[in-house]
């Protein structure tokens, strides 16, 4: 039993030390990976279709697109906007529990002016 234990951490090892970059394994993944919660993704927005689909790493929302607010649980069903953009939803705590306060992106420095 020893040994199978013993060959099987040395096995997990070899794997583990085989990857050349750690980095896009569990952070710092590409658009279309697999995600668990937005601070692994590049982008910072791990999306999910429905509530039994998988979440994948997308690009925030560029403006006049839908969006939510920030999220609590950090995987969204539209992302959040793009850097100098707003979402103008309903930020109601019904709609962040059930995550439907969807809005839209809009550069509120644009329309001011």
């Amino acid at each position: 039993m020893e040994k199978a234990l013993v060959f099987l951490l040395i096995a997990l090892l070899a794997v583990a030390y085989a990857v050349p970059d750690p980095r896009g394994i569990i952070i710092q993944l590409d658009d279309g990976e697999l995600c668990l919660n937005s601070i692994q993704c590049k982008s910072k927005c791990c999306h999910r279709d429905t509530g039994l689909s998988l979440a994948r790493c997308m690009p925030k929302a560029s403006e006049n697109s839908e969006c939510s607010p920030k999220t609590l649980y950090g995987v969204y069903y539209k992302c959040p906007c793009e850097r100098g953009l707003t979402c103008e939803a309903d930020k109601t705590i019904v709609g962040a529990i059930i995550n439907t306060n969807f809005g839209i992106c809009h550069d509120v420095g644009r329309s001011t002016q």
